[in-house]
C-alpha cells in the first residue's frame, strides 16, 4: 500500500480543511488506507495529556459506545488517555482517521497492519515530506487539522489556558459543534459553549460551515 500525496488541487482533496483552515490549510497531505473514510460523519477525539481520572473512566466508556455505534473518529491519538482510546476502537469495525504530527514515514506500526488491510484505517497527515518527529509546534498544526476535518468535536478534558483550549475557541467559533463530560474539570469548556455528552452519543453528527 503507497503513501498518495494530495495536493489542493486533487479532487480527493478534503474540501473542509480549506473551509476552516483557509489560508492555512496544508498545500499537500499524505494519505495512506482507505480514503472513503472522509466520506462517513467523523467525531474528532481529544483529550489533554494530563487528565482526571474519573474522566478517564468516562473516556473508557465513550470508546467503547463509540465502537458499538460504528462511528468514525479521527484524532491525533498522542495523549496518553488518547492512545488508550485508540487502541480500544482498532479491535471494532468502525473507521478509524489517524493524523500524526509528522510525515507518515515509511515504517507503519504493526498495529495498523490489520485495519489498513480491511479498510477501517486512514493515516491522514499535513505534513507530505517534513517532519519526520513530533514537535509542539507540528501537534498544534495537527490539531487544527484534525479539528477542520471533523464534523464535530469531543474533548474529554482540555486543561485551563491551555493550547487544547485554545483549539476549542476556535471550533466554536467556527460554528462545529463541541462536546465535553458534564464535570466540574470541564467547566470552563461549557462556558465556553461545549455541549454535555448525552447517555448515547448523539447521530447522526451535523457539519455546520462557518
Amino acid at each position: 500500500m503507497d503513501v498518495l500525496n494530495l495536493d489542493r488541487t486533487d479532487p480527493r482533496y478534503p474540501p473542509t480543511l480549506k473551509t476552516f483552515l483557509r489560508d492555512d490549510a496544508p498545500a499537500q497531505i499524505a494519505a495512506l488506507g482507505n480514503l472513503a473514510l472522509l466520506a462517513s460523519p467523523r467525531l474528532a477525539l481529544f483529550s489533554s495529556i494530563r487528565c482526571p481520572g474519573n474522566l478517564i473512566l468516562q473516556t473508557y466508556d465513550l470508546a467503547q459506545n463509540l465502537r458499538r455505534q460504528g462511528i468514525t473518529v479521527i484524532g491525533g491519538f498522542h495523549a496518553p488517555m488518547e492512545r488508550e482510546a485508540l487502541a480500544i476502537l482498532l479491535r471494532g469495525k468502525q473507521g478509524v482517521i489517524l493524523c500524526p504530527a509528522r510525515n507518515i514515514g515509511a515504517k507503519i506500526a504493526r498495529a495498523y497492519a490489520e485495519p489498513l488491510a480491511q479498510g477501517r484505517l486512514l493515516i491522514l497527515s499535513p505534513f507530505s515530506d517534513k517532519p519526520t518527529r513530533i514537535t509542539a509546534e507540528t501537534s498544534v498544526a495537527r490539531n487544527r487539522f484534525v479539528a477542520a476535518l471533523a464534523d464535530a468535536v469531543f474533548v474529554a478534558h482540555a486543561e485551563p489556558r491551555g493550547k487544547l483550549e485554545t483549539l476549542c475557541r476556535e471550533v466554536i467559533a467556527w460554528g462545529k459543534p463541541l462536546y465535553t463530560f458534564d464535570d466540574t474539570a470541564n467547566a470552563h469548556l461549557i462556558a465556553l459553549g461545549g455541549r454535555v455528552t448525552l447517555p448515547s452519543f448523539p447521530m447522526p453528527l451535523t457539519k455546520q460551515m462557518p
